[in-house]
């Protein structure tokens, strides 16, 4: 013996671990401990600690020294308080092996229920019990059951020889079959057990428990538990505990009983007993579904004193653990067992109602309340979902990028999904992956899937700013433009036929699927009350339209944190302007560096020379005119577009701050890329189609996400943030005027020295100090940056000398730390996450070692600088709640994301809070 204690003793009053012992016994082992110790009638057990899980994955599958003989000697005192015996003849004990980790994970790992059955003890208990088809239900439960667990023997295959004799006896479901039939099946079970495994099935009791343990242990590192724990951010704990606990049966008769029931209604939340039982089952019935349950009321008028006793033993495990239970029993023989209870899973509407139920009972404070909401539970109530009654045929899944229900029917192309849209039609965009000019036909359709990108593509990132349904990566999809259809799986899906698409589930279905429009309660209100009491980070959102910027303020946005001045130049009556802007200005660039060049050149010729040249210099000027002069035209054209665009967004921001990002993507992105396009537009804008290939070609980047974009475009054509500086001091003056308050904050990006933003500052001094002049107006306007280069996070407290604000624009930042293309990380994303190289999507959730530092570093340079410098973020981990306690932990002042995650980001900021008072409250 080490010395060590491993395991833990429980029942019939008093246990030897505690509900605080949850990290070392595990979510089920300290559960059956506490109600031991509550006096509740829990079956004696015992609990083999986590801590032996995590020896056994440290020590190449080995187990600590002495435990073995730690576990007989539980084992003898169980044995001693059931005065039976396991395998023993005349009096067997059986038990069941269950896992239970520190955080639920329902169904992930492993169970063996009726260990200690062999073909000995199974005669003392047909004597013991006087009930000889019970224990043959029993024995071939057992056989199935560690058949499948500990030898790996497909549960199917046991149920289709289950299938097939009840066929054959016409039995009318499990309970129709007699005890010869059940003998029958052992044996065929027993055949099927040497079958697959090449020996006997054991009928030495304490190598079957030995066996079954180790079982559960491997069951921690199976597929579907790591899976469970990588979907859920499951980290940190030690492994798996094991409770071995002596058996209680459901199925000995009309006396006997299983069930699992709530302490309140998990979908509602409603404070009354929920759940349902099976008379003469076990409790894998109920689970598996084999039976129809019935509704625990019933069991009022059946047995009303197991009632009686549920309701009393509700309010006792809701008292001590101030929280609604999930509770599995066992009825035998008019006796209530409690065999497990746990923190019941609930929907986000029953999540709202307990919390604010449990405060209101005196149960709870509001912080406390505030605490226990999941707030990535609250998108349940932002987006419609499916009816749960309705039926489905899901075809392929990709990840769940927006959350959300839609239907409507297939289109290939933004143009189309535009067109039917104005029909009122409903449409579903299925695209390879989308760009910038899909904003239009993104907008205009109920949902969106991709076969390609990732969590943080294009498509992810503009549908959940929209709140519409989008799947992406759906790569097993094979996208035919050409054909105008899809196919999957032996499935094809044309142009124009209906599907739908589950946002928060990642399924793509065949065919309509009826919604739900969610409503948000009274509740909600109340929990989004106490979080802004707490919370000290500002929430804003990104909007880019003013239907967003309306919706944000309804979800209780603080301000706008990023408008995205890009996507308004993607309207039907103004791309045209925009690509005839850009077709030339690059005309006219080029003629000016001609220009330059020439000048430069009759600096240095000789006599002779220089009339040549002065002619090429008159002929250039003369060439330049005529581009110069359509540029000019289209940028006119598009201020007034731009100004519009931005009076309507700060009119409905009446008071709050409202944060405008200058043209940030390459101008390649606005014009067609294939050849089909390109004429469809030479001939709409009756330019050559040359021009247009030509202008292609020149704007063509081998990386454009490093390339000429940002302030590298204010830079190169002044012209155009010139232009959107006008329209949006002349729209705050406008809206000034009306009597509302405005405050634009001009966001100049990807910044990377000082010098860069020192010209910007500049110039929209003197430009902005021109138009109020003019328009008799001051207005109170801020000039910032976005941060979202490692070099402007290293150089921030120079780059501060300028600037009025920072933003740090997370997703790009973490794009050019990592050296990822947020586009084609999932190609690989999946492997580094099994294999444990990253934790989660660093677009997803801020990678704190890496981006995090370079943000806390441009935090402190920053204010090093200007103390008090505002300091925000805005992509798209503003949303994300692990990423919004990093922020308030280092002093952030706000954070942003899209309208529909600002209640999330509102709770996520008071649980940051919350947490923080309480780490300062213990030092």
């Amino acid at each position: 013996m080490t010395g060590r204690k491993y395991v833990f003793a429980f029942g019939n009053g008093k246990a030897e671990g505690s509900a605080e012992m949850r990290n070392i016994l595990g979510g089920k082992g300290a559960n059956l401990a506490e109600m031991s110790n509550l006096g509740l009638p829990v079956p004696h057990g015992f609990t083999i600690s986590a801590e032996v899980c995590d020896f056994y994955y440290k020590n190449n599958r080995q187990y600590p020294e002495g435990l073995r003989e730690e576990i007989r000697e539980n084992l003898k005192k169980l044995e001693e308080n059931m005065q039976a015996r396991l395998g023993d003849p005349e009096n067997p004990l059986l038990v069941s092996v269950r896992s239970g980790a520190a955080a639920s994970m329902p169904g992930m790992m492993d169970t063996v229920l009726n260990l200690g059955l062999t073909p000995d003890s199974l005669q003392g208990l047909v004597r013991k019990t006087n009930n000889e088809r019970f224990v043959w239900d029993a024995y071939r439960r057992f056989i199935s059951m560690f058949g499948n667990v500990v030898m790996g023997i497909e549960r199917e295959k046991f149920e289709a020889l289950l299938d097939a004799l009840k066929k054959r006896v016409k039995a009318n479901g499990d309970t129709g079959l007699a005890t010869k039939h059940l003998q029958e099946l052992v044996e065929k079970y027993k055949a099927l057990y040497e079958k697959e495994t090449g020996g006997d099935f054991p009928t030495d009791p304490e190598t079957q428990l030995d066996m079954a343990i180790n079982a559960v242990f491997q069951s921690w590192n199976n597929p579907r538990a790591i899976k469970y724990r990588q979907l859920y951010n499951i980290t940190g704990l030690l492994g798996t505990a094991v409770n071995v606990q002596s058996m209680v049966f459901g199925n000995m008769g009309d006396h006997s009983a299983t069930g699992v029931c709530f302490t309140r209604d998990p979908s509602t939340g409603k404070n009354l007993l929920y759940g349902e039982f099976l008379i003469n089952a076990q409790g894998e019935d109920v689970v598996a579904g084999i039976r129809t349950p019935e509704p625990i009321e019933d069991l009022k008028g059946l047995m009303p004193h197991i009632y009686e006793g549920l309701l009393k033993y509700k309010d006792i495990l809701e008292k001590r653990y101030r929280d609604m239970q999930d509770i599995e029993f066992t009825i035998q023989e008019n006796k209530l067992y409690m065999l497990q209870c746990r923190n019941g899973k609930r929907t986000a509407e029953a999540a709202l109602k307990i919390a604010v139920d449990l405060v209101r009972e005196g149960l709870i404070d509001k912080n406390a309340a505030l605490a226990r909401i999941d707030p990535h539970q609250l998108d349940q109530l932002m987006h419609p979902v499916f009816d749960p009654m309705a039926k489905k045929e899901v075809i392929a899944t990709g990840l769940p990028a927006s959350p959300g229900a839609a239907t409507g029917k297939v289109v290939f192309s933004a143009e189309e999904a535009e067109h039917l849209a104005a029909k009122k039609e409903k449409v579903i965009l299925v695209r390879k992956e989308t760009s910038p000019e899909d904003i239009a036909g993104m907008y205009a359709a109920q949902g969106i899937l991709t076969t390609r990108g990732g969590m943080t593509s294009h498509a992810a990132v503009v549908a959940r700013g929209m709140g519409k349904p989008c799947i992406v990566g759906a790569c097993a999809i094979d996208v035919d433009y050409k054909t105008q259809r899809f196919s999957v799986n032996g499935k094809v899906v044309k142009r124009g036929d209906y599907m739908s698409l589950d946002g928060s589930l990642g399924e793509v279905i065949l065919g309509r699927v009826s919604t739900v429009e969610p409503s948000l309660s009274g509740d909600f209100a109340t929990i989004m009350e106490w979080a802004d009491e707490v919370r000290r980070l500002k929430v804003r959102a990104n909007a880019d339209t003013p239907e967003d910027a309306r919706k944000a303020r309804e979800f209780g946005a603080q301000g706008i944190g990023l408008c995205r001045t890009e996507h308004m130049f993607f309207g039907e009556n103004r791309i045209d302007y925009v690509r005839q802007m850009i077709l030339v200005a690059a005309d006219a660039k080029n003629l000016k560096a001609k220009l330059l060049s020439l000048q430069d050149e009759l600096e240095k010729a000789p006599g002779d020379r220089q009339s040549a040249i002065r002619k090429e210099i008159t002929k250039t000027k003369a060439e330049l005119k005529h581009p110069q002069s359509l540029y000019t035209k289209a940028l006119n054209a598009l201020l007034p577009m731009q100004r519009g665009d931005f009076e309507k967004i700060l009119t409905v921001m009446d008071g709050l701050p409202v944060t405008i990002r200058l043209l940030d993507p390459p101008l390649h992105e606005f014009l067609p890329q294939d050849a089909a396009s390109q004429t469809l537009i030479s001939k709409k804008m009756k330019v050559s189609l040359k021009d247009i290939q030509r202008t292609v070609a020149r704007l063509h980047e081998f990386n454009p996400m490093l390339g000429h974009r940002g302030c590298r475009l204010g830079i190169t054509y002044k012209e155009i943030y010139d232009m959107q500086v006008r329209a949006i001091i002349e729209a705050a003056c406008n809206i000034k005027k009306k009597g509302l308050e405005v405050y634009p904050e001009i966001m100049i990006p990807l910044v990377g020295t000082e010098k860069e933003l020192k010209i910007f500052r500049e110039n929209i001094l003197q430009l902005a100090g021109e138009i109020m002049k003019k328009k008799g107006v001051e207005i109170h306007y801020t000039i910032g940056t976005m941060i979202e280069l490692p070099r402007a996070a290293v150089t921030a407290d120079r780059i501060a000398r300028q600037s009025d604000f920072f933003s740090f624009g997370t997703n790009d930042l973490t794009q050019m730390t990592f050296g990822f293309s947020r586009d084609d990380i999932g190609n690989f994303l999946s492997e580094y996450i099994e294999r444990g190289i990253l934790p989660k999507d660093p677009f997803q959730s801020l990678d704190m070692e890496g981006v995090g530092m370079l943000i806390e570093i441009g935090v402190k340079k920053g204010r090093s600088t200007k103390p008090a410098l505002k300091i925000g973020i805005c992509g798209e981990h503003g949303g994300d709640p692990s990423s919004i306690a990093f922020c308030h932990r280092i002093g952030l002042d706000y954070v942003s994301c899209s309208p529909f995650r600002v209640p999330i980001a509102r709770l996520a900021a008071a649980q940051a809070n919350i947490k923080k008072t309480e780490t300062a409250s213990t030092v």
